[in-house]
């Protein structure tokens, strides 16, 4: 049995956990980028409600790396996790432990990112019924 459906699925998956990687990525640029955004947050219109404090301003700070390290970390396991799965469907040599490689990555990863990552786990989610979902054709032979 052919499993095209789930390997490409699986892919669509990755190439959504490499673009979280990339957001997170960016959240670390930001970071490493503070005079640039400390300028752009004072020159702002003047509004009260909109200025920053000190301490707010260093608590976004450690949040962006934080934040990004967690996406990069959490994308980047899902990206090698689903490989591995997908190597493990293609000729249909293990398609329950790749199913529930796909469930649990996708589960474990939206939770982890608090939803960043639940587009991509739905399709790794899919793949992974899919996968313990279809059964082989039996022939039955007279």
């Amino acid at each position: 049995m052919k499993r095209t459906a789930e390997i490409v699925l699986g892919i669509i998956g990755a190439l959504g956990y490499a673009f979280m990687a990339g957001i997170g990525a960016f959240m670390l640029w930001m970071k490493d980028n503070r005079d640039l955004i400390e300028t752009e947050l004072t020159t702002g219109t003047g509004d009260p409600s909109t200025d920053f404090s000190m301490e707010e301003f260093e608590l976004m700070m450690d949040l962006l790396s934080a934040g990004g390290w967690v996406l990069i970390a959490s994308a980047v396991a899902a990206i090698v996790l689903g490989i591995v799965s997908m190597i493990l469907l293609k000729g249909n040599k293990k398609p329950l432990i790749a199913g529930i490689i796909f469930i649990a990555v996708a589960i474990i990863v939206s939770v982890v990112t608090t939803g960043v990552g639940v587009i991509a786990g739905l399709f790794y989610l899919i793949a992974g019924i899919m996968a313990l979902v279809r059964k082989p054709k039996t022939t039955l032979e007279m």
